[in-house]
């Protein structure tokens, strides 16, 4: 069975993001919405609405598979991408973790 879920990046911060079961664009991999072949309607209603908002940009369909009980891309791109930054992140020598969706669905910047 096919498998997608949708990627993207929070226009404010860049982090990236996955589309949840209920509209919202979260950080966690695990807790994207995946979507079967036969939803492509839905996803591209998704895809469409979340483009309207003009905070998530660079919207993509990820082919995912089952490994183990958890979501995993695919692409190596997205497996790099979902698992946060390559190099240390730091702010004037401090080093800080990757940033997350606030309760409002925005990364404090």
């Amino acid at each position: 069975m096919t498998m997608q879920i949708l990627a993207g990046n929070e226009l404010t911060s860049g982090a990236a993001v996955y589309l949840d079961a209920t509209g919202r664009w979260v950080a966690e991999l695990q807790s994207a919405r995946v979507f079967s072949k036969d939803e492509a309607v839905a996803r591209d209603a998704a895809i469409a609405a979340s483009k309207a908002t003009g905070r998530i940009v660079s919207i993509e369909i990820e082919d995912v598979e089952q490994v183990e009980g958890r979501l995993v891309p695919k692409r190596l791109r997205e497996r790099i991408r979902s698992a946060g930054p390559t190099a240390p992140l730091s702010l004037h020598g401090a080093a800080y973790g990757r940033q997350v969706l606030g309760e409002d669905g925005h990364v404090s910047i």
